[in-house]
């Protein structure tokens, strides 16, 4: 097949990037992406290396992403009010020096567990501001719009796809170079999405009076009013105070559990990224009608089955069983956060855009915040393989329970 006929085939199964302000945002996002979850696989390295605890793990988990309960609502208001282009381009500029420090703490051996604490607390006020502008520029980079679930869709298989490859290589940078080396091409990755957004070319609307406090009463008005979105919020802030907590411990699991090294801890993420991918890759495919909210009460199900495998293979000390199961884990993550993400692009009214995706950014790593810190604390109380089964025998009933009582979708 010609490489025309192989770009025809691919815009045909995946139409988003067929067109081009959304195809400059794709390719940007490519490089930053996959050094995000280098960061992060080598950011949770060294805090075990150098304190051996479940709690820090957990703390720093939480900080990095607990202020986004906080702060991504008054993010919204300010994505609905300033250009986004500008307000990308500064985050990813900070987010780099963020890396940048990192890297030179770590070279100069002089790397504290305050500094880290302190910089993933950076890491999460930037975070706040991060995922909403992106998620609500997606509208604005497709010209058709029916393509929108596309490009959602696309865009997760980007994340997700990092989430695959990002965690190997860096088990493998790490079984050879300090964790400087990770940080320094975390910062680098951020050139991607700039010189991305520099070269979009669309009109993006702005309320520029926007009033904080009527702006998030209004938000608030609509969520309550609209039941698909209170189910959509109810089953990502389920999936992530539960499920998503698995990633904080599982250097405990591959360093305790499975007698394994930094290389074990990247296959082991890795394979959480390779279901979420999957899952992404999927729903790309998915038309706008078949992507309702049964769907993410359904992925959420299929999370905590995915669960309960991975405590069993802790149990029985399988890491060829812990693989497929922590690939479901991130399946069912991936699924219920895209179809909940999906839904929520669809229902937001124009002039709302940039405060129900900060809503939803809020729910998506606020609980999952709340989840890691709960669990690196119980486990440090009780272990690692009990609040793991615990957390999948939480998840299973009340996703089943709710799917039953969930109004059928019309149609």
């Amino acid at each position: 097949m010609s490489a025309a006929g192989l770009a025809g085939r691919i815009v045909e199964r995946a139409p988003a990037l067929g067109q081009p302000n959304f195809r400059r945002y794709f390719y940007g996002q490519i490089c930053s992406v996959l050094g995000t979850f280098i960061q992060a696989v080598a950011m949770s390295w060294l805090v075990y290396r150098i304190s051996g605890s479940p709690v820090l793990l957990g703390l720093t988990a939480f900080l990095s992403q607990a202020p986004q309960l906080v702060v991504a609502p008054l993010a919204g208001v300010m994505i609905d009010r300033y250009d986004r282009r500008r307000l990308m381009i500064g985050l990813q500029c900070v987010f780099a020096a963020q890396a940048l420090v990192l890297a030179g703490l770590v070279f100069f051996d002089a790397v504290a567990v305050w500094h880290l604490l302190l910089l993933a607390g950076l890491l999460g006020v930037l975070n706040s501001f991060d995922l909403p502008t992106r998620q609500s520029l997606l509208l604005y980079l497709v010209d058709d719009r029916t393509t929108l679930p596309n490009a959602v869709a696309l865009n997760a298989a980007v994340v997700h796809s990092g989430r695959l490859i990002g965690p190997p290589v860096a088990g493998l940078l790490l079984a050879v170079a300090p964790e400087s080396l990770c940080f320094l091409i975390n910062a680098l990755s951020y050139l991607g999405p700039i010189s991305a957004v520099l070269a979009i070319r669309a009109e993006i609307p702005r309320q520029r009076g926007l009033k904080t406090a009527s702006a998030l009463v209004e938000v608030a008005a609509f969520v309550r009013a609209t039941v698909d979105a209170r189910v959509a919020l109810l089953a990502v802030a389920m999936v992530n105070v539960t499920a998503s907590s698995y990633v904080v411990l599982m250097p405990v699991f591959a360093k305790e559990v499975f007698a394994g090294s930094a290389q074990s801890l990247g296959w082991l993420l890795g394979m959480g990224g390779a279901g979420a991918l999957t899952a992404s890759l999927y729903l790309s495919t998915r038309a706008r009608s078949e992507i309702h909210r049964d769907f993410a009460l359904a992925s959420c199900a299929v999370a905590a089955v995915g669960l309960l495998g991975f405590a069993l293979a802790g149990y029985v000390g399988s890491l060829a069983l812990a693989l497929p199961m922590v690939c479901l884990i991130g399946a069912g993550i991936g699924a219920t956060n895209i179809a909940a993400n999906t839904r929520l692009q669809q229902l937001a009214p124009e002039g709302l855009r940039g405060r129900v995706i900060s809503i939803f950014g809020s729910t998506r790593f606020g609980f999952d915040a709340l989840g890691g810190l709960l669990a690196g604390a119980l486990a440090s109380l009780l272990g690692v393989l009990p609040v793991v089964a615990a957390l999948g025998l939480l998840l299973l009933p009340a996703s089943l329970a709710l799917l039953r009582r969930s109004p059928r979708p019309p149609g």
